[in-house]
């Protein structure tokens, strides 16, 4: 009987403490991201100041890090945040891309995503986004942006800005991109 009360209090105990690392682990993810997205945020700012009143003034917005090699085959992925102005509320998001033709390099690059109403917004978070590009390049070292004034598009609901921070990427190719969800920080 004292065997089995130990038992049950052990794995109790065993359970709270994995629990307890679980949730400071996901707070640590959570923070990381976090701090990554304002930081995007503050190199978009610096790169068009025009920004920073359109995401204010926006539903909500959704900014990403990502990091990406390609030779012929390519394929980024990163993780970011959707902001809800009006409910404040932050949704962990990732993000990823896979692209096919005649391509050659590597970059870090942000993604910004400026909603135009909260139905868009909503979508965004709940459904996800799926889009596919054409041809792209562009050229950063260290702290510069080469691409922020060229790296403005539109979808529907919204204004997408890309700032390639450090790396180099040429060609043309036909690409794909996927946010959603971050099940395990959410």
């Amino acid at each position: 009987m004292q065997v089995r009360k130990l038992l049950v209090i052990g794995t109790a105990l065993a359970s709270f403490v994995a629990g307890s690392a679980f949730a400071q682990d996901k707070a640590a993810k959570q923070a990381e991201v976090k701090a990554k997205a304002t930081q995007a945020l503050e190199d978009f700012y610096k790169a068009d100041p025009k920004l920073k009143g359109a995401v204010a003034n926006a539903p909500g917005y959704a900014v990403f890090t990502t990091y990406g090699l390609s030779f012929i085959v390519g394929g980024a992925g990163g993780k970011g945040i959707a902001y809800d102005n009006k409910t404040k509320q932050t949704t962990y998001m990732d993000l990823a891309q896979a692209s096919a033709g005649l391509q050659v390099g590597a970059s870090d690059t942000r993604y910004l995503f400026v909603f135009t109403d909260a139905k868009s917004l909503a979508q965004f978070i709940e459904k996800g986004w799926d889009a596919s590009a054409g041809a792209a390049a562009g050229a950063g070292t260290g702290k510069d942006a080469a691409t922020a004034g060229a790296g403005v598009g539109a979808f529907t609901g919204g204004s997408m800005y890309t700032l390639t921070k450090a790396g180099l990427q040429v060609g043309a190719a036909v690409a794909g991109t996927k946010a959603w969800k971050d099940k395990e920080l959410n």
